[in-house]
């Protein structure tokens, strides 16, 4: 037999028993449709059962359903979540509905100028959400006041032999509030059955500061690439505690542009009031003639301006 005719025959002979060797057995080929029929399940019963907690917007279904159809919804509800509230998104937009005709209304009896009663009818329904930014703006100032501290404590307790998980637990127990509850919400995912990457990211999305991207970033790069993350956490608190010393000076430094500011706007709107108080025939001119509306109008933008320019003027990262 010629070489070229032996060689395509040993090569075919060859990958026939290595075929038949490699074949999969009875067990393999069962478990493999078994699983195949698992996911064909999964993909058919993804949309109507999940074992997630889902967030309801309102406590009537055909409600949450149809508020999940409207853009910004959610936003709203992780701004709700982030100025630790626990008020439904439902109800917040009910009462901004009613609460800015009504105020559109009443402002009308004492106002003539239609467009200063909508603008009023407009803020008062925009009131709720103004007050839950400033609440967590207030929430998200007290855990970065709160983060060095939290961090010196995760610090010694990995020295003292803690995992990363008990230290998680240690945390959410000894720290005080806001930040201690935002910790216990990590440590329960993670018991849960949540990759820790996964409940850190949750908690950086929960509170999304810089300080609190340095230690999530810490603890994921340690657990992905080793090292000692006690001396991590102890730079880590050096830094936030510097970052801290900063914003301080920052704030006394920008204390008089504030300030200026505040009182710019509010001044008159107190002067409006008491001379109303006082003598409520006094200003009717200057809502009643065209040239006091043109003013209004022009000194409302003017004001405008002049907020956007001083809080660019103060606005300073650190």
């Amino acid at each position: 037999m010629t070489p070229i005719i032996l060689f395509p025959l040993l090569w075919i002979l060859s990958f026939g028993v290595l075929l038949y060797f490699l074949r999969p057995t009875g067990t393999e080929t069962a478990i493999q449709r078994h699983l195949a029929n698992l996911e064909k399940d999964q993909a058919v019963n993804a949309d109507s059962s999940t074992i997630l907690k889902e967030e309801r917007l309102s406590p009537i279904p055909w409600l949450h359903d149809l508020m999940k159809q409207v853009p910004g919804t959610l936003a709203l509800l992780l701004l709700i979540k982030q100025a630790g509230r626990t008020w439904r998104v439902s109800s917040l937009v009910l009462f901004s509905m009613l609460a800015g005709p009504v105020a559109g209304l009443l402002a009308s009896f004492y106002i003539s100028i239609t467009a200063l009663s909508a603008c009023i009818g407009i803020a008062v329904g925009l009131s709720p959400f103004v007050y839950l930014y400033f609440l967590r703006e207030a929430r998200f100032g007290s855990c970065n006041d709160l983060l060095p501290e939290a961090v010196d404590l995760m610090s010694r307790a990995l020295r003292a032999g803690h995992a990363v998980t008990s230290v998680l637990e240690m945390a959410g127990r000894e720290l005080p509030e806001p930040l201690a509850s935002e910790f216990r919400t990590v440590y329960e995912e993670h018991g849960l059955g949540l990759p820790l990457r996964e409940a850190i990211l949750n908690l950086v999305h929960r509170v999304p500061r810089d300080d609190m991207r340095f230690l999530a970033t810490a603890i994921l790069l340690q657990k992905e690439t080793g090292g000692n993350l006690a001396n991590i956490l102890d730079k880590t608190a050096a830094v936030m505690r510097e970052r801290v010393r900063m914003r301080g000076q920052v704030r006394i430094y920008t204390a008089q542009g504030r300030i200026t500011g505040w009182i710019m706007c509010c001044i008159p709107f107190v002067l409006l009031a008491l001379i109303s108080s006082v003598n409520p025939e006094y200003e009717k001119i200057l809502f009643s003639d065209p040239l006091g509306v043109d003013m209004i109008y022009a000194g409302l933008i003017m004001m405008v301006f002049g907020i956007l320019i001083i809080r660019k003027v103060i606005d300073i990262k650190v």
